[in-house]
């Protein structure tokens, strides 16, 4: 038996679920008493002050309350290295990715903040990236096959689960939060499949951080429109159409097959 397998606790899908609920309560309390006070919006800080408070602290705890439960559980390997790979093609994923980050950043409005606060938000948004990843794609997915859901199942219930829990942004933005669990959820999908692709946490969990940092870079600039944004909902409708068209050709068949053993036709 796998030394791994003996030694790693088991955790229910409602163990899954409070754990969840646990680390989107610490995220979104904390975020709401540090701005207190503070004219700040959702994911648009303006000042060191201001992005610390409201997502370098906040993220950084859930973070910590993230790898804790990862250790409890012993659940280092099956979190961080991918066993279920898909094809070599599916690499154009994290390759649009890298473009539409490439293109949304906001290089004037990170200039006119200073390199202090790009630094922070770059570190800040690492910390949504691995915290996240770590969460869905880690524990998530983990926990899904852990209780015997299928891979396509484990794909599409890790995904609603994580557009799902953005629903909680509504605290901060309103019913506009709706359209970004409908984005989050297409996007979960996304970084999913780089993890299946890469073979592992790390390559998703940069991806997922420097995406979100583009974004937030856009609003950094109180009272400036930047349209870099446009670069990153075209390569999701992008990605999400080539998907759709190739979607019977994502997983590694041939590899199942093997793993499987001859067959008795």
């Amino acid at each position: 038996m796998d030394q791994h397998a003996s030694t790693a606790r088991r955790l229910p899908l409602w163990g899954f679920f409070l754990l969840l609920a646990g680390y989107l309560a610490v995220l979104q309390v904390l975020g709401v008493l540090l701005t207190r006070g503070l004219d700040v919006q959702y994911a648009a800080p303006t000042t060191i002050t201001e992005l610390w408070r409201g997502i370098t602290v906040p993220v950084g705890v859930s973070l910590l309350l993230v790898v804790a439960a990862i250790t409890a559980l012993r659940w280092w390997r099956p979190v961080l290295v991918e066993d279920h790979p898909v094809r070599s093609w599916v690499i154009v994923v994290p390759v649009v990715q890298f473009a539409a980050i490439a293109a949304a950043t906001n290089y004037g409005g990170l200039a006119e903040r200073g390199l202090g606060f790009t630094l922070l938000l770059l570190c800040s948004t690492l910390f949504v990236g691995f915290g996240e990843e770590l969460m869905f794609r880690g524990i998530g997915v983990t926990v899904f096959r852990h209780n015997g859901f299928s891979e396509g199942r484990v794909a599409l219930w890790s995904t609603v689960t994580f557009g799902l829990a953005h629903a909680t942004n509504l605290i901060n933005t309103g019913f506009g939060a709706l359209a970004q669990v409908l984005l989050a959820a297409v996007s979960g999908y996304f970084f999913y499949l780089v993890r299946r692709r890469s073979g592992g946490i790390l390559l998703p969990a940069v991806v997922h951080g420097l995406w979100d940092f583009s974004l937030i870079s856009g609003a950094v600039v109180p009272g400036e429109s930047y349209f870099g944004v446009v670069a990153s909902l075209l390569a999701i409708i992008g990605l999400a159409v080539v998907l759709v068209v190739r979607r019977h050709r994502i997983h590694d068949d041939r590899r199942a097959r093997t793993a499987a053993g001859p067959s008795d036709d």
